[in-house]
């Protein structure tokens, strides 16, 4: 199979002046474990480097990601940044897209069952996942390999699979954390479910991988990758675990479906101030994860005796732009929040909502203009007082907007819209 990635060549740009990548092994080692949460093992990890250095071999580092949804946020590039460390060393990333094991649905940190995608499904998130990828990765052949796990998962006999399945307990199997807590509650392990880390596991026989990257809830699975190798004699991967990158709320792991995220697609005024939002003690997370200023500069920006948060934030969030906006973008962006939320001005670019003269009640409104994603989101903001017409705060669900050119409609504290009648 032929596998193409559409992305844009201006994205290198961004990060070349945050992908400096060091010349000597404890200098690359140091890097390559920065930010982790666990490593299997270090001193693995420090012999493979020798070894490839003195045969000029690169390594295989290998991700693997279900394609279940669509978007890429900032929790994502966590890894795919790790990646990217090895790919500047001279190493070869390889992108499993988990096109066969994705109709299986990852168990990994959730108490259900995941939904079954269709093969449509798959390969558009699939397509939307290469683009945004492309964004952090170097995308060069030479640096990057694109597999489909259906490869070699999709032509196993039964009895291939059970070949492989018999290379793992039951009681290892019921190891695994999710697994525990749903049948300690009483509830449903599927059989299915169980094979889920047996085929991510055997991807990583498939390709023969030095290194597997992923978050603490793939840990489980990743380990499976190195016991498989070893019964298959190979030489077992390394694994690399990245912590989970806390949300905009401060308590759960970033997620589109918590609403407290940050896309790497995010318009650049949008992305600075949810960064702005960001409770001050997730800082040094932030900084850590998502940037490569070294630790001396991280701990003076995140102690307040020595710099202010809101300036510490400010920075992150102009280094966080510049990354997906271009140079000069996160400044823009910087100005645009200050003039916007300590002048308690409006933004000099607003989308304008187009429409008729006649009266429209104010839920109506929001939902016209897409500031909410229903009705009942919209009343919510209108409840909370988030909603206001020409700087006056809308009060009541029933109230009804005579429209007029030029009016500004604010939902929120970033979303305006300019009105014009059609």
């Amino acid at each position: 199979m032929v596998f193409q990635v559409l992305i844009i060549s201006f994205v290198h740009d961004k990060l070349s002046a945050l992908m400096n990548s060091p010349t000597t092994q404890p200098e690359q080692l140091k890097l390559l474990l920065r930010g982790c949460d666990k490593t299997y093992t270090v001193d693995e990890l420090d012999a493979r480097l020798t070894a490839s250095d003195k045969s000029g071999k690169p390594m295989r580092v290998k991700l693997g990601l279900d394609p279940t949804a669509p978007d890429i946020h900032l929790g994502h590039t966590v890894v795919l940044r790790k990646m990217r460390q090895f790919q500047d060393m001279g190493h070869r990333a390889v992108l499993i897209i988990g096109d066969y094991t994705a109709r299986i649905g990852d168990p990994s940190g959730v108490n259900k069952t995941r939904p079954i995608l269709t093969g449509e499904q798959i390969d558009a998130n699939a397509k939307t996942y290469f683009e945004q990828a492309g964004r952090i990765l170097d995308t060069s052949e030479d640096k990057l390999e694109i597999r489909y796990n259906s490869e070699w998962l999709e032509g196993l006999s039964f009895a291939e699979l059970i070949q492989i399945a018999a290379k793992k307990t039951v009681a290892q199997m019921l190891q695994r954390d999710s697994f525990k807590n749903r049948l300690d509650a009483g509830e449903d392990v599927f059989l299915h479910e169980m094979l889920y880390p047996i085929m991510q596991g055997y991807d990583s026989v498939c390709i023969e991988s030095d290194v597997e990257l992923g978050g603490t809830d793939q840990t489980f699975n990743n380990l499976v990758g190195r016991d498989l190798q070893k019964a298959s004699g190979q030489k077992p991967q390394i694994v690399i675990v990245m912590p989970i990158l806390v949300g905009l709320d401060g308590v759960q792991k970033m997620s589109k479906s918590k609403g407290n995220y940050i896309g790497v697609t995010d318009e650049p005024n949008d992305m600075f101030g949810k960064v702005m939002s960001i409770p001050d003690e997730l800082m040094s997370n932030y900084f850590t994860l998502l940037t490569d200023l070294p630790e001396t500069q991280i701990a003076v920006l995140t102690d307040p005796s020595q710099t202010h948060p809101r300036q510490a934030k400010g920075e992150l969030g102009k280094m966080i732009v510049d990354q997906y906006h271009g140079a000069g973008s996160g400044q823009a962006a910087s100005d645009e929040f200050d003039r916007i939320f300590k002048k308690h001005d409006v933004p000099t670019d607003m989308p304008e909502i187009e429409l008729p003269s006649e009266p429209i009640g104010i839920v109506d409104l929001i939902c016209l203009a897409n500031f909410a994603d229903s009705r009942g989101a919209a009343k919510r903001l209108v409840k909370q007082g988030g909603v206001s017409i020409d700087g006056d705060k809308v009060a009541s669900l029933d109230t009804q907007i005579e429209p007029t050119d030029g009016q500004v409609l604010k939902v929120g504290k970033r979303k305006f819209g300019q009105l014009k009648v059609v």
